[in-house]
């Protein structure tokens, strides 16, 4: 009993020690939050109210900066509101200008792309194309709304699907090599099925990880159901740009390519022609997919922070969606335009080698697509940035960067297994859609004639393209969903916790698990 007595006392004195320091640490904490959330003495700008970052439709939203109060939690946060200003306002003024000029061509051309002429034994005529790519459009467009529903139900599965997926390509191609006799393809094969052994072996226990980083994202955009609507909004306009492209694009090369009186274009396109056509429609694709992108991340900020101000048509989504129209737009196009230009440029080269498949064309268009792989994936966090705080493009892509270094989360965002399951969907989609190119070549007279016996090959990569590219863009939603998910982590944890504590549970013992000592 005396001794029992005796370790009560001491805990008893422990106690009364440790009680004044951990008061004077909760009001350290709170006068901190305070401090941080209403004063920043680093700069004459304040912050705003976290609790309403949407009352002013120009107004990028601000996280809230509290939780703990050590060094490295607060030098780990970047995010700061910017001035309400256009960003990177001249490269806007370049997306317009393109535009404008591909709608003059449009009353230029326009009228040489309603006549019958043969290039290549592929009819001219751009009517009957532009009918197929309505009903395959429709058909993907419908199709991957419901992929978008279906994926949160089997997160999971799909992506374990998609690691054993890339298994089975390279076991395909093996087989092949081999059937056809060819030793080097065989060999290629079995270092790639070697290889992606390795890695679905290193990777599977991250399944979870990624697991929970897709449904905190899909989850992100059920509540916010209004921003799918804005991404099918993107869609439309991108089909609606893929017609005015097609239109004079036929009609730019049946003018300077075809003979008006035999009726048959055997001549070469010109170069600088080519080059412009691809960066106009890689310019507009990029730059309806990147708005969506910064829409989708404006949204799951406020949802993150401030879960209240969520919903179907929410201000946030409203919000999100006219800055991204207006004062971020000059940095969407900045960056999008970098990537159509070497996309063009690819596009070049891939055309040249139909003519001499060269050893050097091969390691241009190999050094092009390292180089758009590079600056797409510097894009897709940088115009993350760009959606939460209203960052201009170079500066977003800087302190998004930053911010993971501190963290120490670099090997984190390079192992991303959603895209994986991302690419399969698109895949997915645009194999269903060209087999209903296929069957509307066969049993309609839509489909115009094509010589020799590709007709159906012809139909199904046509039908296959649409697919892909409206999945892509609805897909783009969930992708930059789960990346705002992974930023948002990095700036404000304790707030995740409090707002959603659930997925806040499951996120965090997944990373612990997949990454010890990430959080």
């Amino acid at each position: 009993k005396n001794k029992r007595f005796v370790v009560t006392q001491q805990h008893q004195r422990r106690q009364s020690r440790r009680i004044p320091h951990q008061r004077s640490t909760s009001i350290n904490r709170i006068h901190n939050l305070l401090k941080n959330m209403y004063e920043d003495k680093d700069s004459s700008r304040s912050w705003i109210d976290p609790t309403a970052p949407y009352n002013d439709l120009d107004q990028p939203f601000i996280p809230n900066n509290g939780g703990d109060d050590s060094d490295s939690q607060t030098s780990s946060r970047l995010g700061e509101v910017q001035p309400k200003k256009c960003n990177d306002w001249f490269f806007a003024f370049l997306f317009y200008g393109q535009v404008a000029a591909i709608v003059v061509c449009a009353f230029v051309y326009g009228e040489y792309a309603l006549q019958e002429y043969s290039l290549g034994g592929i009819s001219t005529n751009a009517m009957p194309y532009m009918s197929i790519a309505a009903i395959t459009g429709a058909f993907a467009f419908i199709l991957s709304g419901t992929m978008l529903f279906v994926m949160t139900y089997i997160a999971s599965f799909l992506i374990k699907f998609a690691l054993l997926f890339q298994l089975v390509l390279s076991g395909v191609w093996t087989a092949y090599a081999i059937a056809i006799g060819n030793i080097v393809l065989a060999i290629l094969g079995v270092i790639l099925f070697l290889l992606g052994c390795c890695y679905a072996w290193m990777t599977w226990s991250r399944i979870p990880f990624a697991t929970a980083n897709l449904v905190t994202g899909l989850t992100a955009v059920k509540k916010n159901c209004g921003v799918s609507i804005v991404a099918y909004l993107f869609a439309i306009l991108s089909v609606a740009w893929f017609y005015l492209w097609s239109f004079v694009a036929i009609g730019i090369v049946v003018m300077e390519t075809c003979d008006e009186f035999t009726r048959v274009c055997d001549g070469q396109l010109n170069g600088a022609y080519l080059f412009l056509l691809f960066l106009s429609f890689f310019f507009t694709l990029q730059v309806i997919q990147n708005s969506v992108h910064v829409t989708v991340a404006g949204v799951v900020g406020t949802w993150w922070f401030s879960p209240e101000d969520s919903g179907c048509c929410s201000t946030a989504v409203l919000g999100s969606t006219f800055r991204t129209l207006t004062s971020s737009f000059g940095s969407i196009c900045f960056g999008s335009l970098l990537v159509a230009i070497l996309q063009a440029l690819r596009q070049l080269v891939n055309n040249a080698r139909t003519q001499d498949d060269g050893i050097f064309l091969c390691i241009a268009e190999c050094l092009l697509s390292c180089l758009e792989s590079m600056l797409e994936y510097f894009n897709k966090w940088a115009f993350v940035y760009v959606g939460l705080y209203g960052y201009n493009y170079i500066e977003a892509g800087k302190n998004v960067m930053t911010l993971f270094k501190n963290r120490g989360w670099e090997v984190i965002i390079a192992d991303d297994l959603v895209n994986n399951v991302l690419f399969l969907v698109s895949l997915v989609v645009g194999g269903i859609s060209g087999l209903l190119g296929m069957l509307l070549e066969v049993h309609t007279d839509l489909f115009p004639a094509v010589q020799g016996a590709d007709s159906q090959i012809a139909a199904f990569v046509f039908g296959f393209i649409i697919g892909v590219a409206l999945c892509s863009i609805l897909m783009s939603v969930v992708a930059s969903s789960v990346n705002t998910v992974i930023v948002c982590f990095a700036e404000g944890p304790a707030e995740f916790q409090t707002n959603h504590r659930e997925l806040s549970d499951m996120m965090r013992e997944t990373w612990l698990s997949a990454f010890p000592g990430c959080i």
